[in-house]
């Protein structure tokens, strides 16, 4: 089963809506002091925020709160909708503070409400008609949760769930969530020692030595394809002063997301984006029409401050890199850049097996700086360009960035799911906002365009999407270790293993010789566990003939040949940059 996305199923999101007000039915019978918040409907299913007093839930509650709602379906109850003044409602719900405080913020007249048996909850609707129809459900966990996510209120509990009509459409959705919880990249990165989080520097990764392997990896062939499609690169600071800031906007449209710092008396800006110093570069020269497009391309460590509560291994962070390019161009270059932008990503994806798809964000309703003209053009000149290459998209309404209208870059990992990485952003206001110029044919100086662009979007995310869509199973040029050589005996063995593992060095594969005191089948099995690629086995036939035994990591088959044909197989598998370990 792909995953779910409740928001667009009309029907699941009724049955799921209708789930948590089962939810809370069964909370309030189990803790009559319990008082309720909110509980929506989201992509993965619902939860509900509620006030237990000093009770903080722990598994085996939830298993009690399953129970009860059960007992609750099975009863049969009618799902009942009325409709009761703003009064009436202020009255109904004077006990519970939560309750009145939602209702003082609803314009006067009638409010809906729905009661099941006891239990009367306020709630727009819609719901099902009964809750004999809320059999297949599931509570997922639990966590704290600020009344109205300010850290300054109250820790509320809450409590997650998913609802569908069958049993089978449940169970293959505990499935596919069993298979993700084995593919969590935080589990994989202990396991393999790729990175790890410390206290002192909370969401801030801290890449290992297998960790930095992998993304030096990614980086390298990063720095190959922009290379060999004619970028520049630079490196800009990473503190910059706010007037830079308030020159690009950002300082009005974003600092509650940055950090500053004084220096010499003055306000300082850690970067949160990298754009403001590509046009410092730009602007370094003079240009020329014949100049454009000129395309920047900067590995640039931004920061962002994210809540506490919201960081999440390598997926959302406190500091990244951004794989960032700046193109600037002139008008008639929009719909060649954008073609050949995304002739980029579909190298670059192709090479990882990800598939993707495009969604064109439009103007916000409000937080955005330039003419609703300007956002109408680039709006339109991205779609042309997308349609021109053959690539069909969706519209995002209200997505884009502040300064300008983008395409984003889904791609879908092996489980289906859906990630936000690459991002195409047509800029038309912060050239001129920075006073940019290239001179024409003609000789008079125009104000370029420009294209802010990523490809992986930030490499340690993308480093946690491929945990995740690989398993930990990493193509060969990709993997932290390539291979193990392992002698059959440490003695008899150990100097024809020593020989295979020069060999396999000096061809540039990352290989190791594990020579420990202990069995075969123990030392075969660590490097399984470790998703090592390939383990070379040797022993007598092997000595005798200058030939290894192959096995592949997770296969317990295994392939004998010559050496000097083993190593040029491997180093043709890590330069081709193939998906999948050889056959």
């Amino acid at each position: 089963m792909e995953p779910v996305n409740i928001l667009e199923n009309e029907h699941l999101s009724t049955l799921n809506h209708s789930a948590a007000h089962l939810m809370a039915q069964a909370v309030k019978r189990l803790y009559p002091e319990a008082k309720f918040w909110v509980g929506p409907v989201i992509r993965d299913g619902f939860y509900y925020d509620m006030d237990l007093g000093d009770k903080s839930l722990n598994d085996e509650d939830l298993a009690a709160i399953e129970k009860e709602m059960k007992k609750i379906a099975k009863d049969g109850k009618r799902i009942v909708r009325h409709e009761i003044s703003k009064d009436e409602a202020l009255e109904m719900f004077k006990d519970d503070p939560y309750k009145l405080d939602l209702i003082s913020n609803l314009e006067d007249g009638n409010i809906s409400i729905y009661s099941q048996g006891e239990f009367t909850d306020l709630c727009r609707g819609p719901h099902v008609d009964t809750v004999k129809q809320l059999k297949n459900f599931k509570l997922l966990k639990h966590s704290g949760a600020y009344w109205k996510g300010d850290s300054n209120n109250k820790m509320l509990q809450r409590v997650y769930g998913i609802a569908f009509d069958t049993k089978e459409e449940l169970e293959d959705y505990l499935n596919f969530l069993e298979e993700a919880k084995k593919r969590d990249h935080k589990k994989i990165g202990r396991e393999m020692n790729l990175f790890t989080v410390s206290e002192y520097a909370p969401g801030m990764p801290i890449m290992l030595t297998d960790g930095m392997i992998l993304r030096n990896e990614l980086e390298r062939y990063w720095y190959d394809v922009h290379t060999r499609r004619g970028y520049k690169f630079i490196k800009t600071p990473i503190i910059m002063s706010r007037e830079l800031w308030e020159t690009s906007g950002h300082w009005d449209h974003y600092k509650q997301n940055m950090y500053t710092t004084q220096v010499d008396e003055r306000t300082f800006a850690i970067k949160p984006m990298n754009c403001p110093g590509a046009l410092l570069v730009y602007n370094n020269d003079l240009h020329s029409y014949k100049d454009l497009p000129l395309r920047i391309g900067e590995l640039g460590q931004v920061h962002r401050h994210e809540a506490s509560g919201a960081l999440n291994g390598l997926f959302r962070v406190r500091t990244f890199t951004q794989d960032d390019a700046h193109i600037f161009l002139t008008p008639d270059q929009i719909e060649s850049e954008v073609k050949e932008v995304l002739d980029l990503i579909d190298e670059m994806y192709g090479v990882f097996g990800l598939d993707y798809s495009i969604e064109l964000s439009t103007r916000p309703e409000s937080d955005y700086i330039g003419t609703v003209d300007i956002w109408d053009a680039s709006e339109q000149a991205l779609a042309n360009a997308c349609l021109h290459a053959g690539k069909e998209y969706t519209v995002n309404p209200g997505d884009g960035a502040f300064y300008g209208p983008k395409l984003d870059i889904h791609i879908k990992d092996s489980l289906g799911r859906d990630w936000q990485c690459g991002t195409i952003q047509l800029d038309m206001n912060l050239p001129e906002r920075f006073g940019s110029t290239y001179v024409d044919s003609e000789g008079k100086k125009q104000t370029p365009l420009m294209l802010h662009r990523v490809v992986y979007g930030s490499i340690e995310r993308f480093m946690g999407i491929l945990i995740e869509n690989y398993a930990g199973h990493f193509p060969l040029w990709l993997a932290p270790k390539q291979i193990v050589v392992i002698p059959v005996h440490q003695e008899k063995h150990l100097d024809y293993a020593r020989k295979v593992q020069e060999e396999l060095a000096k061809a540039g594969l990352r290989v190791s010789l594990d020579d420990r005191n202990e069995k075969l089948g123990y030392r075969i099995r660590e490097a399984q566990i470790h998703k090592i690629p390939y383990q070379i086995v040797v022993g007598d036939k092997d000595r005798e003939t200058n030939t290894v035994t192959i096995r592949k990591s997770g296969s317990k088959e295994a392939i004998n040949m010559p050496l000097d044909e083993a190593v040029n197989k491997f180093g043709k598998e890590v330069e081709d940059k193939c998906l999948f370990v050889m056959d």
